[in-house]
């Protein structure tokens, strides 16, 4: 016991002189303004569910089809969620000529009304309808979005910054591109979505 305080009595002793030569001479308090002070930024506004209009055929017509969606101005899972095609109780009344993908394909939102989406390599080109069904439903997002860019290393396209952009439903175009194609259409033909 008395050996441990031995040795423990220069091992403090140490420290102590370590501490105090570090060469900082003492100095009076010197007043420089206010106290420091934290500003918090207010937490990101998280995204909130709504409702979007996915458009599908009802008999061969374009039918709005409402759909509850946890970020709505998500334009990238709206288009997922369009290319997933119609749920139990929808497909009651709706049919899509959109092929179902297992993965959704690349969104990209450009500087105008106009939207890219690349399908993967072994998509065919789609139909009229299918391609209403795209304008449609991204010509409805409501507000403004960021569209997720395309993979600058897939396929040599390149990936355009995100955009913020506020759409006129009229005037929205979408652009699909596909394995050796692409289609454009626009969306000034789209029936209303019902209000809510």
């Amino acid at each position: 016991m008395k050996r441990s305080r031995v040795t423990a009595l220069p091992v403090g002793l140490a420290a102590a002189l370590t501490l105090t030569a570090c060469g900082v001479p003492p100095s009076d308090v010197i007043e420089a303004g206010e106290p420091a002070s934290v500003v918090f930024s207010p937490d990101p506004k998280p995204s909130v569910p709504g409702v979007v209009s996915l458009y599908f055929l009802d008999d061969g017509d374009l039918t709005a089809y409402p759909r509850k969606i946890d970020d709505p101005a998500d334009l990238r899972t709206v288009v997922g969620r369009l290319f997933g095609g119609p749920t139990t109780s929808e497909a009651v009344t709706a049919t899509t000529e959109l092929p179902r993908l297992t993965n959704t394909p690349d969104v990209t939102a450009g500087s105008g009304n106009g939207v890219s989406i690349k399908l993967p390599n072994d998509v065919a080109p789609l139909s009229h309808p299918a391609m209403l069904q795209l304008a449609c439903t991204v010509a409805h997002v409501s507000g403004s979005f960021a569209a997720v860019p395309a993979d600058a290393h897939r396929d040599g396209v390149l990936a355009a910054p995100p955009v913020n952009a506020q759409r006129s439903p009229s005037h929205t175009s979408v652009h699909v591109l596909g394995d050796g194609w692409s289609m454009t259409q626009s969306a000034d033909s789209c029936p209303d979505p019902p209000q809510p």
